[in-house]
C-alpha cells in the first residue's frame, strides 16, 4: 500500500510578507511550494492538500465592499467568499503542480474539491465571535454597519481601526470525505478543505452557509483522521516549533510527545492565531491515529528529519 499524507499549506505558500498579492506573485510562491512536495511525489505518496485563504478572502471582501460602494453590487456572505477562494487557490495549486510535473517528467491528476465543512449551530463560539475578517473601519462606520446588519465589530489591538469579527467554530463533519479518500487512494492529488472549508450548519434537514471561519489546520487534521492518513504535515514560515520564541533562551523543538505539547500550550508558549492552532491540530491527529504529525516550512521537506515532530 502506498503511504497517504495530508499536507496543510500555510498562508505563506501563496502570499509572503511585503508582497501586494498579484497573480504573478502568488503563482510564483505556490509553484515554489509545490516543488517542495517532490520528495513525496518521487516516493509515490498519495497526497491530499489543505490550504489557508486568509489574505485572499480578505481581498475578496475588500473587492465586495468597493463594488458595493461604487457600483451598488451586493455584498456576498463569508461562506460565498470562502467558496470563491477555494476555487481560485485550488486552480493555482493545480497550475503549480503541473509546472513541477512538466519539469520532472511526471504525470499525476490533480483535482480540487470545493468543500463544505459542517459546524455545530450551537457551538459556543457563535456567542463569542473573535475572528477578525475583512477591511478596517472607523468606530463610527463600524457602529453604523453593526446597526444595519447585526454583525459584531471589535477594535483592532494594534489600533488600526475596527473590524468585523465572526465565530471560529470547531469542524464536526466534512462533506464528501469518502470521495476525497477514494480519489486519493486511486493516486489523484486532492485539494480540499481550503481555508478550513465552507462553513455550513444543518438546518431543517439540509445544509446552509453560516458567517464563520474554520481553522484550516484543524479541518486538515480532521481530514487526515477520516481518510486514515499515515502522515500529517503542517507547513508554516519557520523550520521548527520553538519555545521561548524570539527570546534569549529560544529553543527549537525536534521531537515532542503529545503530553509535552499540551504542557507547552498550557504554559502559554504558543501564540493564539499563530502556532497554538497548529499544535492543537497536530495533537488531534496524533491522539486519533497514533501516527506522528510534523510542523515545518516547505523548503525543509527535502530533509527526512525536518521540522518538529509530535508523537504519541
Amino acid at each position: 500500500m502506498k503511504k497517504l499524507a495530508v499536507i496543510a499549506f500555510g498562508g505563506n505558500a501563496l502570499l509572503r510578507g511585503g508582497q501586494r498579492g498579484t497573480y504573478r506573485e502568488q503563482m510564483q510562491n505556490v509553484t515554489e511550494t509545490c516543488k517542495s512536495l517532490l520528495p513525496f511525489l518521487k516516493n509515490d505518496y498519495n497526497l491530499v492538500i489543505g490550504h489557508g485563504n486568509g489574505p485572499q478572502v480578505g481581498n475578496v471582501m475588500l473587492q465586495n465592499e468597493a463594488g458595493n460602494q461604487v457600483f451598488n453590487v451586493p455584498d456576498m456572505p463569508i461562506d460565498f467568499c470562502v467558496a470563491e477562494t477555494q476555487g481560485l487557490i485550488g486552480f493555482m495549486i493545480e497550475m503549480g503542480l503541473d509546472k513541477v510535473f512538466a519539469a520532472e517528467g511526471m504525470r499525476r491528476n490533480v483535482v480540487t474539491l470545493v468543500t463544505q465543512v459542517i459546524v455545530d449551530k450551537d457551538d459556543p463560539m457563535f456567542q463569542n465571535p473573535t475572528k477578525p475578517v475583512g477591511p478596517y473601519y472607523t468606530k463610527e462606520q463600524a457602529e453604523q454597519y453593526a446597526a444595519e446588519t447585526g454583525a459584531v465589530y471589535k477594535e483592532d489591538p494594534k489600533g488600526r481601526g475596527w473590524r468585523k469579527v465572526v465565530a471560529s467554530p470547531k469542524p464536526i463533519g466534512i462533506q464528501n470525505i469518502d470521495i476525497v479518500k477514494r480519489l486519493a487512494n486511486e493516486g489523484n492529488i486532492v485539494v480540499t478543505v481550503g481555508g478550513g472549508g465552507i462553513p455550513v450548519i444543518e438546518k431543517k434537514g439540509c445544509l446552509c452557509g453560516v458567517e464563520a471561519v474554520i481553522d484550516k489546520d484543524l479541518a486538515s487534521a480532521m481530514t487526515a483522521i477520516q481518510i486514515q492518513a499515515d502522515e500529517f504535515y503542517i507547513l508554516t514560515d519557520v523550520p521548527k516549533v520553538y519555545i521561548n520564541f524570539r527570546k534569549e533562551n529560544e529553543q527549537a523543538l525536534n521531537t515532542i510527545t503529545v503530553a509535552e505539547a499540551k504542557k507547552h500550550l498550557a504554559d502559554g508558549q504558543f501564540t493564539e492565531g499563530s502556532m497554538a492552532p497548529k499544535i492543537r491540530a497536530a495533537i488531534l491527529f496524533v491522539e486519533a491515529t497514533g501516527h506522528q504529525a510534523i510542523i515545518t516550512e516547505a523548503t525543509s521537506l527535502t530533509d527526512p528529519t525536518c521540522g518538529t515532530r509530535i508523537v504519541p
